[in-house]
Protein backbone atom coordinates (compact mmCIF):
# COMPACT_ATOMS: atom_id res chain seq x y z
CA UNK A 1 0.00 0.00 0.00
CA UNK A 2 1.27 3.45 -0.94
CA UNK A 3 -0.50 6.31 0.84
CA UNK A 4 0.81 9.68 -0.36
CA UNK A 5 0.11 13.00 1.35
CA UNK A 6 -1.99 13.98 -1.67
CA UNK A 7 -2.87 12.65 -5.09
CA UNK A 8 -3.33 14.55 -8.33
CA UNK A 9 -6.64 16.43 -8.34
CA UNK A 10 -6.31 17.63 -11.94
CA UNK A 11 -8.68 15.50 -14.01
CA UNK A 12 -8.63 14.78 -17.72
CA UNK A 13 -11.61 17.13 -18.16
CA UNK A 14 -9.62 19.86 -16.38
CA UNK A 15 -6.80 19.35 -18.86
CA UNK A 16 -9.21 19.53 -21.80
CA UNK A 17 -10.63 22.81 -20.52
CA UNK A 18 -7.16 24.31 -20.21
CA UNK A 19 -6.15 22.98 -23.62
CA UNK A 20 -9.27 24.38 -25.28
CA UNK A 21 -8.65 27.72 -23.62
CA UNK A 22 -5.03 27.82 -24.75
CA UNK A 23 -6.01 27.05 -28.34
CA UNK A 24 -8.79 29.62 -28.53
CA UNK A 25 -7.50 32.70 -26.72
CA UNK A 26 -5.04 35.45 -27.48
CA UNK A 27 -4.65 36.56 -23.86
CA UNK A 28 -2.83 34.65 -21.13
CA UNK A 29 -1.93 37.34 -18.60
CA UNK A 30 -4.25 38.47 -15.80
CA UNK A 31 -7.60 39.18 -17.48
CA UNK A 32 -11.28 38.19 -17.71
CA UNK A 33 -10.84 34.56 -16.60
CA UNK A 34 -9.02 35.73 -13.47
CA UNK A 35 -11.86 38.15 -12.69
CA UNK A 36 -14.42 35.40 -13.30
CA UNK A 37 -12.61 33.07 -10.89
CA UNK A 38 -12.40 35.85 -8.28
CA UNK A 39 -16.15 36.46 -8.55
CA UNK A 40 -16.95 32.77 -8.22
CA UNK A 41 -14.68 32.45 -5.19
CA UNK A 42 -16.25 35.50 -3.49
CA UNK A 43 -19.70 33.99 -3.98
CA UNK A 44 -18.56 30.61 -2.63
CA UNK A 45 -16.91 32.13 0.47
CA UNK A 46 -19.48 34.85 1.06
CA UNK A 47 -17.28 37.95 0.84
CA UNK A 48 -17.42 41.18 -1.11
CA UNK A 49 -14.00 41.00 -2.75
CA UNK A 50 -11.36 38.44 -3.75
CA UNK A 51 -8.00 38.81 -5.49
CA UNK A 52 -6.30 35.93 -7.27
CA UNK A 53 -2.54 35.95 -6.64
CA UNK A 54 0.51 33.82 -7.40
CA UNK A 55 0.46 31.72 -4.18
CA UNK A 56 -0.88 31.47 -0.65
CA UNK A 57 2.45 32.84 0.52
CA UNK A 58 2.22 35.99 -1.59
CA UNK A 59 -1.38 36.29 -0.42
CA UNK A 60 -0.09 36.59 3.14
CA UNK A 61 2.53 39.15 2.11
CA UNK A 62 -0.07 41.20 0.26
CA UNK A 63 -2.34 41.20 3.32
CA UNK A 64 0.38 42.28 5.76
CA UNK A 65 1.80 45.03 3.54
CA UNK A 66 -1.64 46.39 2.68
CA UNK A 67 -2.98 46.27 6.24
CA UNK A 68 0.16 48.03 7.49
CA UNK A 69 -0.37 50.88 5.03
CA UNK A 70 -4.16 51.12 5.27
CA UNK A 71 -4.34 51.07 9.07
CA UNK A 72 -1.20 53.13 9.60
CA UNK A 73 0.84 50.52 11.45
CA UNK A 74 4.42 51.57 12.16
CA UNK A 75 7.68 49.65 12.14
CA UNK A 76 7.99 47.71 15.36
CA UNK A 77 4.24 47.36 15.94
CA UNK A 78 3.32 43.95 17.33
CA UNK A 79 1.53 41.15 15.49
CA UNK A 80 0.49 38.05 17.43
CA UNK A 81 1.20 34.70 15.73
CA UNK A 82 0.99 31.06 16.89
CA UNK A 83 4.25 29.22 17.53
CA UNK A 84 3.08 26.48 15.15
CA UNK A 85 2.18 27.79 11.72
CA UNK A 86 3.63 28.06 8.24
CA UNK A 87 6.73 30.21 8.14
CA UNK A 88 4.99 32.22 5.42
CA UNK A 89 2.63 33.58 8.08
CA UNK A 90 5.53 34.96 10.10
CA UNK A 91 8.04 35.98 7.40
CA UNK A 92 5.76 38.71 5.93
CA UNK A 93 5.36 40.23 9.41
CA UNK A 94 9.15 40.48 9.78
CA UNK A 95 9.68 41.63 6.19
CA UNK A 96 7.17 44.44 6.73
CA UNK A 97 9.17 45.73 9.70
CA UNK A 98 6.59 44.56 12.26
CA UNK A 99 7.35 42.55 15.40
CA UNK A 100 5.99 39.00 15.71
CA UNK A 101 4.87 37.95 19.20
CA UNK A 102 4.72 34.16 19.52
CA UNK A 103 2.03 32.46 21.60
CA UNK A 104 1.89 28.81 22.67
CA UNK A 105 -0.67 26.54 21.02
CA UNK A 106 -3.17 24.03 22.36
CA UNK A 107 -3.12 20.35 21.43
CA UNK A 108 -6.83 20.13 20.57
CA UNK A 109 -7.03 22.28 17.43
CA UNK A 110 -3.40 23.55 17.26
CA UNK A 111 -4.40 27.21 17.45
CA UNK A 112 -3.60 29.65 20.28
CA UNK A 113 -3.80 28.23 23.80
CA UNK A 114 -6.52 30.36 25.42
CA UNK A 115 -4.82 30.64 28.84
CA UNK A 116 -1.55 31.62 27.23
CA UNK A 117 -3.37 34.03 24.94
CA UNK A 118 -4.60 35.92 27.99
CA UNK A 119 -1.07 35.91 29.43
CA UNK A 120 0.34 37.32 26.19
CA UNK A 121 -2.38 39.98 26.07
CA UNK A 122 -1.46 41.05 29.60
CA UNK A 123 2.24 41.17 28.76
CA UNK A 124 1.70 42.95 25.43
CA UNK A 125 -1.41 45.17 25.68
CA UNK A 126 -0.24 47.06 22.58
CA UNK A 127 -0.69 44.17 20.12
CA UNK A 128 -2.06 45.72 16.92
CA UNK A 129 -2.99 42.62 14.90
CA UNK A 130 -3.48 38.87 15.25
CA UNK A 131 -2.64 36.58 12.34
CA UNK A 132 -4.80 33.53 12.99
CA UNK A 133 -4.05 30.20 11.30
CA UNK A 134 -6.83 27.64 10.82
CA UNK A 135 -4.44 24.69 10.85
CA UNK A 136 -4.90 21.39 8.97
CA UNK A 137 -8.63 21.90 8.48
CA UNK A 138 -9.60 22.78 12.06
CA UNK A 139 -11.20 26.09 13.01
CA UNK A 140 -9.34 28.42 15.37
CA UNK A 141 -11.46 30.01 18.15
CA UNK A 142 -11.91 33.44 16.53
CA UNK A 143 -14.65 34.47 18.93
CA UNK A 144 -12.43 33.88 21.98
CA UNK A 145 -9.49 35.63 20.34
CA UNK A 146 -11.67 38.67 19.69
CA UNK A 147 -12.89 38.73 23.29
CA UNK A 148 -9.34 38.67 24.69
CA UNK A 149 -7.91 41.15 22.15
CA UNK A 150 -10.91 43.28 21.18
CA UNK A 151 -8.85 46.15 19.73
CA UNK A 152 -6.58 44.03 17.52
CA UNK A 153 -7.03 43.63 13.77
CA UNK A 154 -7.96 40.01 12.98
CA UNK A 155 -6.33 38.46 9.91
CA UNK A 156 -6.89 34.85 8.86
CA UNK A 157 -4.78 32.26 7.08
CA UNK A 158 -7.14 29.57 5.76
CA UNK A 159 -4.64 28.37 3.19
CA UNK A 160 -4.98 24.62 3.82
CA UNK A 161 -8.48 24.60 5.34
CA UNK A 162 -10.82 25.64 2.52
CA UNK A 163 -14.42 25.60 3.72
CA UNK A 164 -13.76 25.09 7.44
CA UNK A 165 -16.59 26.70 9.37
CA UNK A 166 -17.08 28.39 12.71
CA UNK A 167 -19.57 27.31 15.40
CA UNK A 168 -22.49 29.01 13.62
CA UNK A 169 -21.68 27.40 10.28
CA UNK A 170 -20.01 30.50 8.78
CA UNK A 171 -17.03 29.87 6.54
CA UNK A 172 -13.75 30.96 8.08
CA UNK A 173 -12.12 33.72 6.09
CA UNK A 174 -15.41 35.56 5.54
CA UNK A 175 -15.57 37.71 8.68
CA UNK A 176 -12.21 39.36 9.34
CA UNK A 177 -10.13 42.24 8.04
CA UNK A 178 -8.63 39.98 5.36
CA UNK A 179 -8.01 36.29 4.75
CA UNK A 180 -5.79 34.12 2.57
CA UNK A 181 -6.23 30.80 0.77
CA UNK A 182 -3.76 28.60 -1.10
CA UNK A 183 -4.32 26.55 -4.23
CA UNK A 184 -1.02 24.71 -4.07
CA UNK A 185 -0.93 21.21 -5.57
CA UNK A 186 -1.28 19.47 -2.18
CA UNK A 187 -4.36 21.38 -1.00
CA UNK A 188 -8.12 20.80 -1.26
CA UNK A 189 -8.20 22.24 -4.77
CA UNK A 190 -5.37 23.37 -6.95
CA UNK A 191 -4.42 25.87 -9.62
CA UNK A 192 -0.93 24.27 -9.56
CA UNK A 193 0.37 27.38 -7.80
CA UNK A 194 -1.88 30.20 -6.70
CA UNK A 195 -3.76 31.80 -3.87
CA UNK A 196 -6.60 34.15 -3.01
CA UNK A 197 -6.91 37.20 -0.78
CA UNK A 198 -10.40 38.05 0.50
CA UNK A 199 -11.92 41.04 2.28
CA UNK A 200 -15.19 42.90 2.79
CA UNK A 201 -13.44 46.28 2.97
CA UNK A 202 -13.66 47.95 -0.46
CA UNK A 203 -10.91 50.51 0.18
CA UNK A 204 -8.53 47.84 1.47
CA UNK A 205 -9.38 45.69 -1.56
CA UNK A 206 -8.55 48.57 -3.90
CA UNK A 207 -5.22 49.08 -2.17
CA UNK A 208 -4.45 45.38 -2.51
CA UNK A 209 -5.38 45.52 -6.20
CA UNK A 210 -2.74 48.19 -6.68
CA UNK A 211 -0.08 46.44 -4.60
CA UNK A 212 -0.65 43.15 -6.45
CA UNK A 213 0.52 44.88 -9.64
CA UNK A 214 3.44 47.16 -8.75
CA UNK A 215 1.20 49.83 -7.22
CA UNK A 216 -0.06 50.94 -10.64
CA UNK A 217 -3.18 53.11 -10.72
CA UNK A 218 -4.59 51.39 -13.81
CA UNK A 219 -4.93 48.16 -11.84
CA UNK A 220 -7.63 49.74 -9.69
CA UNK A 221 -11.36 49.52 -10.35
CA UNK A 222 -12.51 51.98 -13.07
CA UNK A 223 -14.00 54.50 -10.65
CA UNK A 224 -10.91 54.54 -8.48
CA UNK A 225 -8.65 54.77 -11.55
CA UNK A 226 -10.48 57.91 -12.66
CA UNK A 227 -9.96 59.46 -9.24
CA UNK A 228 -6.24 58.61 -9.29
CA UNK A 229 -5.70 60.11 -12.75
CA UNK A 230 -7.76 63.21 -11.97
CA UNK A 231 -5.68 63.87 -8.86
CA UNK A 232 -2.39 63.44 -10.78
CA UNK A 233 -2.85 65.19 -14.16
CA UNK A 234 0.90 65.65 -14.71
CA UNK A 235 1.58 61.89 -14.86
CA UNK A 236 0.69 59.58 -17.75
CA UNK A 237 -2.07 57.30 -16.32
CA UNK A 238 -0.58 54.28 -18.12
CA UNK A 239 2.30 54.36 -15.62
CA UNK A 240 0.95 56.14 -12.57
CA UNK A 241 2.13 54.56 -9.31
CA UNK A 242 -0.04 55.22 -6.26
CA UNK A 243 1.84 53.03 -3.76
CA UNK A 244 4.71 50.58 -3.59
CA UNK A 245 3.89 47.07 -4.69
CA UNK A 246 4.83 43.71 -6.15
CA UNK A 247 4.11 41.47 -9.07
CA UNK A 248 1.84 38.97 -7.30
CA UNK A 249 -0.51 38.45 -10.25
CA UNK A 250 -1.60 35.08 -11.54
CA UNK A 251 -2.69 34.26 -15.10
CA UNK A 252 -5.62 33.11 -17.18
CA UNK A 253 -4.72 29.43 -17.62
CA UNK A 254 -4.56 28.78 -13.88
CA UNK A 255 -7.80 30.73 -13.40
CA UNK A 256 -9.54 28.40 -15.88
CA UNK A 257 -8.27 25.43 -13.87
CA UNK A 258 -9.45 27.08 -10.64
CA UNK A 259 -12.98 27.53 -11.99
CA UNK A 260 -13.15 23.83 -12.84
CA UNK A 261 -11.75 22.72 -9.50
CA UNK A 262 -14.08 24.97 -7.50
CA UNK A 263 -17.10 23.08 -8.84
CA UNK A 264 -15.93 19.95 -7.00
CA UNK A 265 -14.69 21.60 -3.81
CA UNK A 266 -17.79 21.17 -1.62
CA UNK A 267 -18.12 17.49 -2.53
CA UNK A 268 -14.45 16.86 -1.78
CA UNK A 269 -14.68 18.66 1.58
CA UNK A 270 -17.58 16.40 2.52
CA UNK A 271 -15.53 13.28 1.72
CA UNK A 272 -12.65 14.62 3.82
CA UNK A 273 -15.07 15.23 6.72
CA UNK A 274 -16.37 11.67 6.49
CA UNK A 275 -12.79 10.37 6.52
CA UNK A 276 -11.95 12.51 9.54
CA UNK A 277 -15.03 11.27 11.39
CA UNK A 278 -13.89 7.67 10.76
CA UNK A 279 -10.35 8.50 11.88
CA UNK A 280 -11.61 10.26 15.00
CA UNK A 281 -13.86 7.31 15.91
CA UNK A 282 -10.85 5.03 15.44
CA UNK A 283 -8.89 6.99 18.05
CA UNK A 284 -11.63 6.27 20.61
CA UNK A 285 -10.71 2.57 20.67
CA UNK A 286 -9.27 1.54 24.09
CA UNK A 287 -6.26 0.07 22.28
CA UNK A 288 -5.31 3.60 21.18
CA UNK A 289 -5.50 5.27 24.59
CA UNK A 290 -1.78 6.12 24.28
CA UNK A 291 -2.58 8.73 21.63
CA UNK A 292 -3.81 12.26 22.13
CA UNK A 293 -7.25 12.81 20.64
CA UNK A 294 -7.68 16.13 18.79
CA UNK A 295 -10.84 18.17 19.01
CA UNK A 296 -13.74 17.01 16.88
CA UNK A 297 -15.40 19.78 14.90
CA UNK A 298 -18.52 19.00 12.90
CA UNK A 299 -17.65 21.74 10.38
CA UNK A 300 -14.02 20.68 9.87
CA UNK A 301 -12.39 20.69 6.45
CA UNK A 302 -9.78 18.06 7.15
CA UNK A 303 -6.38 18.42 5.55
CA UNK A 304 -4.70 15.54 7.39
CA UNK A 305 -4.87 13.10 10.30
CA UNK A 306 -2.79 14.35 13.28
CA UNK A 307 -1.14 11.61 15.35
CA UNK A 308 0.41 12.46 18.72
CA UNK A 309 1.69 9.51 20.79
CA UNK A 310 1.66 10.05 24.55
CA UNK A 311 4.94 9.31 26.27
CA UNK A 312 7.18 8.78 23.26
CA UNK A 313 7.29 6.10 20.57
CA UNK A 314 7.17 8.67 17.79
CA UNK A 315 10.40 7.27 16.29
CA UNK A 316 8.87 3.80 16.11
CA UNK A 317 5.68 5.28 14.65
CA UNK A 318 7.64 7.01 11.88
CA UNK A 319 9.53 3.82 11.10
CA UNK A 320 6.30 1.82 10.88
CA UNK A 321 4.68 4.42 8.63
CA UNK A 322 7.69 4.41 6.28
CA UNK A 323 7.81 0.63 6.19
CA UNK A 324 4.14 0.51 5.23
CA UNK A 325 4.37 3.09 2.44
CA UNK A 326 2.54 5.86 4.31
CA UNK A 327 3.91 9.36 3.83
CA UNK A 328 3.95 11.58 6.90
CA UNK A 329 5.08 15.03 7.93
CA UNK A 330 5.60 16.88 11.20
CA UNK A 331 2.54 18.89 12.18
CA UNK A 332 3.50 21.84 10.00
CA UNK A 333 6.54 23.55 11.55
CA UNK A 334 6.44 22.01 14.99
CA UNK A 335 7.89 24.81 17.09
CA UNK A 336 8.91 27.54 14.65
CA UNK A 337 11.16 29.06 17.31
CA UNK A 338 13.45 26.04 17.13
CA UNK A 339 14.14 26.66 13.44
CA UNK A 340 17.31 28.59 12.54
CA UNK A 341 15.31 31.31 10.79
CA UNK A 342 13.53 32.33 14.01
CA UNK A 343 15.99 31.53 16.80
CA UNK A 344 16.41 35.17 17.78
CA UNK A 345 12.72 35.28 18.81
CA UNK A 346 11.23 33.72 21.93
CA UNK A 347 7.93 32.30 23.11
CA UNK A 348 5.90 34.63 25.30
CA UNK A 349 4.77 32.19 27.96
CA UNK A 350 4.08 31.84 31.66
CA UNK A 351 4.81 28.09 31.63
CA UNK A 352 7.91 26.03 32.19
CA UNK A 353 6.87 23.46 29.56
CA UNK A 354 5.13 24.45 26.36
CA UNK A 355 2.59 22.56 24.31
CA UNK A 356 4.40 23.57 21.14
CA UNK A 357 7.56 21.74 22.20
CA UNK A 358 5.56 18.60 22.93
CA UNK A 359 4.01 18.87 19.47
CA UNK A 360 7.44 19.48 17.93
CA UNK A 361 8.88 16.33 19.49
CA UNK A 362 5.90 13.97 19.16
CA UNK A 363 3.46 15.13 16.47
CA UNK A 364 3.12 13.83 12.92
CA UNK A 365 0.33 13.76 10.39
CA UNK A 366 -0.62 11.59 7.44
CA UNK A 367 -2.57 12.93 4.50
CA UNK A 368 -6.33 13.06 4.26
CA UNK A 369 -7.98 13.77 0.93
CA UNK A 370 -10.95 12.81 -1.18
CA UNK A 371 -8.90 9.83 -2.38
CA UNK A 372 -8.36 8.20 1.04
CA UNK A 373 -10.34 5.02 1.70
CA UNK A 374 -11.54 3.54 4.99
CA UNK A 375 -9.33 0.49 4.39
CA UNK A 376 -6.29 2.75 4.59
CA UNK A 377 -7.48 4.24 7.88
CA UNK A 378 -8.00 0.68 9.20
CA UNK A 379 -4.39 -0.09 8.28
CA UNK A 380 -3.28 3.06 10.07
CA UNK A 381 -5.16 1.93 13.17
CA UNK A 382 -3.34 -1.42 13.09
CA UNK A 383 0.03 0.34 12.86
CA UNK A 384 -0.83 2.67 15.73
CA UNK A 385 -1.89 -0.30 17.86
CA UNK A 386 1.43 -2.05 17.17
CA UNK A 387 3.33 1.07 18.17
CA UNK A 388 1.31 1.26 21.41
CA UNK A 389 2.37 -2.29 22.22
Amino acid sequence: MYWPLMENTITFKDRLKMAKFVMTTGRFTNGPEVRKFEKQWSEWLGVNHSLYVSSGSTANSLIIESVKEYYGLENGDKVLVPATTWMTNVAPVIQAGLQPIFCDINLRNFSFDVDELQYVADQHPDIKAVFVTHLIGLSAPLETIRSILPDALILEDVCESHGVQGPRGEKRGSDSIASSFSFYFGHHMTTIEGGMVCTNNTELYELMRLKRSHGMAREGSPGFFQEYTKANPDIDPAFLFMTDGFNFRNHEICAVLGQAQLKRLDKNIEIRRENYQYFYDTLLYPSLSNYMIPEYQIFNSSFSFPIIPIGGNVKLLKTMLRNNGIEYRPIISGNLLRHPAFKKYSLCTGREKSNVDYLHENGVYVGNSQFVKKEQIDKLKTIMEEVSG
